[in-house]
């Protein structure tokens, strides 16, 4: 079907990916802790959007286009850690309203739209997810398939869909075991902040990549 082979193997490969913890993970977690279930599932779909856009452009040959070129892999890489970097430093200045109190003045970012966009720019501008979707999904196309293309996505639309439904359940599980931290204004200034120190740990990294 489409050329795709090796379907259940991919399945298996892709939910194996997604349960893997990293940066995604913790970014669903400390939603989820810090706003509740419709933070952290905020957070998990921002994540698949972002996602999306790198299925649909290794579909249409953008993402082999990224790799091919070093000015585009370099501008994409610069402009997604001045965004990650930037995104950090206003989390990490996150202050409680009185030293007194438990009281905390949470930054807009916070909102809801805000988690989202957040989720899912820290992956559409993140050129080492292109990469690995470019890597990863031509593995399960067979090479001489007419619609390479729609092979693709059809195979990242499953890729996301079960990291969409991983990403509701951590965000889910995260937001029941968080409920006394949301209580304490103090504890989501530093949950805030650390979440900001993952946001410029990620973007120094995206900086120092390099297109091999």
């Amino acid at each position: 079907m489409l050329g795709i082979h090796s379907l259940w193997l991919f399945v298996l490969s892709g939910v194996l990916l997604n349960i893997t913890p990293g940066p995604d993970t913790a970014y669903i977690v400390g939603r989820s802790a810090q706003i509740g279930w419709r933070g952290g599932a905020a957070a998990a779909l921002g994540i698949s959007a972002g996602c999306l856009v790198h299925v649909f452009a290794a579909a249409i040959g953008l993402s082999a286009l990224l790799a091919a070129s070093s000015l585009a892999f370099t501008a994409i890489k610069w402009i997604g850690a001045a965004y990650l970097i930037y995104t950090g430093i206003k989390m990490l200045l996150t202050q409680a309203a009185s030293p007194d109190t438990d009281t905390v003045t949470v930054p807009r970012a916070t909102t809801l739209r805000q988690v989202f966009w957040q989720g899912a720019l820290t992956n559409a501008l993140n050129p080492k997810v292109a990469l690995f979707f470019l890597a990863f999904l031509p593995q399960f196309v067979d090479a001489e398939a007419p619609g390479k293309a729609l092979a693709f996505v059809v195979l990242g639309l499953i890729f996301i869909g079960t990291g969409t439904l991983w990403g509701l359940g951590v965000a889910a599980f995260a937001a029941k075991a968080a409920g006394r931290i949301r209580q304490s204004g103090r504890a989501l200034v530093w949950l805030n902040r650390a979440l900001g120190a993952m946001f410029i740990g990620l973007g120094v990294r995206v900086a120092m990549l390099q297109n091999r």
